[in-house]
């Protein structure tokens, strides 16, 4: 059996690559990266690394060639651009004959209003339109993603988001890595689809009170507009055409589209997702320290 994980220098990536290598012999193991020079670690550990680009779907009918089990991650950028570029590996991975898919899709991915829901709406239906095996793995919320909110937090800012009372099911990435890890080695997964997830969904009042208790100290939460949520991204340096983005991220929380969550990520690890207090500390642990 071959297995291989598209985008595999990527943190997320990485993540799936690094556990699978705890149970899978590395000579079962191939990833699929745009720059390969960035896999050598990977080369070095005895992981066989094939160049491929979902811009170039050529590059992805050598590199999907004798795969079994295939993990797309899913790609960076505006929707249509993610669309099209998932459309070539679903195509690629259907001529070289690959055996299963999983692919990396978001909470609730069919019914969806998130902002980023078209993307894994349309990649799910063309997986599904191939007749491959799948399994979807419908990945809430990373708690990394509110790394830049946290760092403002230890330079002394408020938690500043205009995502209302909006819930979200954050999880470590690591969670949602290992859960990746499990579908693509295991057995009895063909056909499926996993609602990934925290064991609860919180408030960003919620989150941040964890994150106070984890810190020793109590953290403002400024509960702002759209507007005024974009001008305070605008003078803390964030680039223009990233901010409208994060506006419609906060509006996909506060009108609940992550509202969602399920216990998939203990029936496929055994365990329960890491508590938020624990995933907290772990976020903090590796955020380069604030000198003074």
């Amino acid at each position: 059996m071959k297995i291989l994980v598209t985008g595999a220098t990527g943190k997320f990536g990485t993540k799936v690559v690094e556990t699978l290598l705890k149970t899978v012999p590395a000579s079962q193991l191939a990833v699929s990266v745009r720059k390969p020079e960035k896999a050598e670690v990977f080369r070095t550990r005895g992981v066989e690394v094939r160049h491929g680009d979902f811009d170039y779907p050529e590059t992805l009918d050598s590199a999907f060639a004798g795969i079994d089990r295939l993990l797309i991650i899913s790609a960076d950028g505006d929707n249509e651009t993610r669309i099209r570029q998932h459309s070539n590996a679903v195509a690629a991975a259907e001529r070289a004959g690959v055996k299963f898919i999983a692919y990396t899709s978001l909470a609730n991915a069919q019914e969806s209003q998130n902002l980023f829901a078209p993307t894994h709406k349309a990649t799910e239906e063309a997986i599904l339109k191939t007749g491959i095996p799948y399994s979807f793995l419908r990945n809430n919320w990373y708690l990394e993603n509110e790394i830049p909110s946290i760092q403002g937090v230890l330079a002394g800012a408020p938690w500043v988001t205009s995502a209302g009372n909006g819930k979200v099911g954050w999880a470590l990435q690591q969670d949602y890595a290992e859960a990746a890890a499990a579908v693509l080695s295991g057995n009895g997964h063909e056909n499926t689809i996993y609602e990934l997830s925290g064991s609860k969904s919180l408030t960003q009042e919620e989150l941040v009170s964890e994150l106070g208790s984890v810190l020793g100290k109590e953290v403002i939460v400024k509960q702002v507009d759209d507007t005024t949520y974009a001008n305070i991204m605008k003078e803390a340096g964030v680039p223009d055409f990233v901010i409208p983005i994060l506006v419609d991220i906060q509006r996909s929380i506060r009108e609940g589209t992550l509202d969602f969550v399920s216990n998939d990520i203990e029936k496929l690890l055994g365990r329960p997702a890491t508590p938020i207090s624990e995933a907290l500390s772990q976020v903090l642990n590796n955020i380069p320290q604030i000198e003074n």
